[in-house]
């Protein structure tokens, strides 16, 4: 176990605003790839900063994911040009399609394996109430206004 206690933290509409890209998901078929190529120019999201900052103070933070672990490189890169605080970064593996809520779900339960999970922050409904489900402690970000389009591609296919 370690010492302190872990709190997992989304990415994408949680600390990025992913709003920019979000006319790639709106397409048939969706176009995951122009959807991730743009995550670079994402803007931080003010108040996940200030989520995560507090945190930070008296846990260990995981950022955990549905992006695809092809994004790792520019992932780490965005987290470390918006002075984040550090981590561990658990990402999708490229093969993973199924739903954000199972990926997470399953994850956040082998975290919990080793560690005290002590929270968990998410955008998607489905994963906020899998979580919640689980027995999890869930702070439900709420503060990117609602994304359809973002949150049925996540249930639909499981990308995000």
């Amino acid at each position: 176990m370690t010492s302190r206690p872990l709190a997992t933290v989304d990415l994408d509409g949680v600390l990025a605003d992913v709003r920019h890209r979000l006319h790639h998901l709106q397409s048939q078929p969706k176009n995951w790839e122009a959807f991730f190529a743009d995550a670079p120019e994402d803007p931080l999201l003010p108040e996940g900063r200030a989520v995560v900052e507090k945190l930070a103070a008296g846990h260990e933070i995981v950022y955990l994911t549905g992006r695809p672990e092809r994004c790792r490189h520019d992932t780490m890169n965005w987290l470390a040009a918006h002075d984040l605080p550090t981590g561990r970064l658990l990402m999708r593996r490229d093969s993973d399609h199924r739903p954000s809520r199972l990926m997470k779900a399953q994850a956040v339960q082998r975290l919990a394996r080793d560690a005290e999970v002590a929270i968990c922050v998410d955008d998607d409904v489905s994963v906020v109430r899998a979580l919640r489900h689980a027995g999890f402690q869930v702070l439900h970000a709420d503060w990117m206004a609602e994304q359809p389009s973002l949150f049925a591609a996540q249930e639909a296919e499981g990308r995000t």
